[in-house]
């Protein structure tokens, strides 16, 4: 089952020009209701050299310090997923998800 707050290993390939590549880990945003439903989930991929930007939510995963790019956000069919790694912190999935209502507010 996926759930809200995880991180998995995600296969974003093939992609187009800036849009993030390869296979990453990638925080799923979508509610579990989508899941039990679509074969989709909607990720946010997590980098450790981006650069911090508006709507760009910092993270600590493995030791590293990186960033949830929410600008970057892919509806994936669950055979991308690879692998589960975790899940975020709950004040850090808190933060996302307030700064995605904030991107969709009218």
């Amino acid at each position: 089952m996926v759930a809200r707050g995880d991180i998995w290993l995600v296969a974003l390939d093939p992609t187009s020009v800036s849009e993030i590549q390869k296979t990453r880990p990638c925080v799923v945003v979508s509610p579990e209701e989508m899941h039990e439903h679509l074969r989709t989930v909607m990720v946010a991929p997590m980098t450790s050299r981006g650069r911090p930007a508006p709507f760009r939510i910092p993270v600590s995963f493995r030791n590293q310090h990186g960033l949830i790019l929410l600008d970057q956000i892919h509806s994936v069919d669950k055979v991308r997923l690879i692998k589960k790694e975790g899940a975020v912190p709950e004040d850090t999935l808190s933060s996302a998800l307030s700064a995605l209502q904030e991107v969709f507010a009218d």
